[in-house]
Parts: structure tokens; sequence; C-alpha cells
């Protein structure tokens, strides 16, 4: 199938821009929305956030709409931060967490005071991908394992990468250049996914 333009259910900025980067290698246009809209991200997966967010921006820009939902799934946590994982600070599991500085930085707070003394730090990074064209659309899923480290490291990216190392490597998802990041994160591998499947299965 082709398409040209796609507009990206985000306000997330660093989120938009790393989206962008990763589409625009296949030349596509990418669009952000001039403004936000209030969705309420009420699915029970991952999956379901992201039809919520790309459904609400079709219906108000009609245009093929690409929305992202992922998360952190820590396995020692019982899935946790999970479909929470934007506002992890501020959910009952493992109690609330004050925000300080950011949001991001209150989560990651919240996560390693909740693996403290835990062995296995085992983790990983989940993107789903919904493209609605309306009445059709794609989706696509891709997945990044890894560990939490014990402190923060890097400061590129933006979530959880800090903490997050993937797995093979010596430094965290916040110390690779974009381009490394790129080609093993889980929204890469998602991006690519259902570029394969636009493309009847072949980049």
């Amino acid at each position: 199938m082709e398409l040209k333009r796609i507009l990206l259910a985000t306000s997330n900025l660093r989120k938009a821009e790393e989206m962008k980067r990763l589409l625009e290698a296949y030349s596509f246009q990418v669009e952000v929305p001039k403004e936000e809209i209030e969705v309420q991200e009420v699915g029970s997966s991952f999956l379901e956030n992201a039809y919520i967010k790309a459904q609400a921006y079709y219906e108000r820009y009609r245009m093929p709409t690409l929305a992202d939902d992922s998360g952190l799934v820590v396995y020692a946590l019982d899935g946790y931060p999970g479909v929470f994982s934007s506002r992890f600070y501020d959910h009952e599991y493992g109690g609330k967490e004050e925000v300080k500085t950011s949001k991001d930085e209150a989560n990651i707070r919240k996560l390693l005071r909740l693996m403290e003394g835990i062995k296995d730090r085992r983790a990983k990074f989940v993107a789903f991908l919904i493209l609605s064209l309306g009445d059709a659309g794609y989706w696509s899923k891709g997945e990044c394992e890894g560990s939490i480290l014990e402190e923060p490291k890097g400061s590129e990216g933006f979530g959880y990468d800090p903490v997050f190392q993937p797995e093979g490597m010596q430094k965290s998802m916040a110390q690779l250049k974009s381009e490394e990041k790129d080609a093993i994160s889980h929204r890469g591998k998602a991006i690519r996914n259902l570029i394969k499947i636009l493309r009847g299965g072949k980049l």
C-alpha cells in the first residue's frame, strides 16, 4: 500500500521526534498535530490504547493516523509499569511517588525503589502501533529485551531509557546515539514491521 502523509497521534514531543526520524527514513511526510486532543487511555493493553488514540486523532484530522502505545514491562514487578508506564509514579501499585523535577524522574525513582534488593532485573520495552485509515487499519508490534540498571546512566532518549540496558549491550538506552537506538528499540522494530506489512513483506 502506498502512503505518503502520516499524522502522529501524540503530544509527546520526544516520542514524536523519534517516530518522525524513523518514518522519514522511508520517505514518509510526517505531520505532528497542531493541537493536542484529550484522550482517555482506558484500555487494558498497549494495543487497545494505541487504537483509542489512533481513532481519536483520525476523527479530528481525517487523514492516515499512526498511534503508538508503549512502555516498560518488568518481570519481577508482575509486568508493571506496563500500560501505566507514563504515569507509574501516580499508580497505586508500589505506592505513589512525588514529582520533584519531572514525571520521568518520578517514574524512574519509583521503579528503582521497587527494584531495590531484587536480583531478577529482566525487563523489556514493548511498543504497539496502530495505523488508522478510518474504516480500516493496520497494527504492528516491537519488543526490546534487557534489564534494569541500579542507577540512571546517560542523558539521551526519554522515559525509562536511563535505567534500561538493552540485552547484549554495556550501555543504557540513554547512552546510545539515535541511530544505535533506532536499530534495536521496540519502537524502531514496530515501525519496520509496519513498513513490511504496508509493502507486502518487503522493506
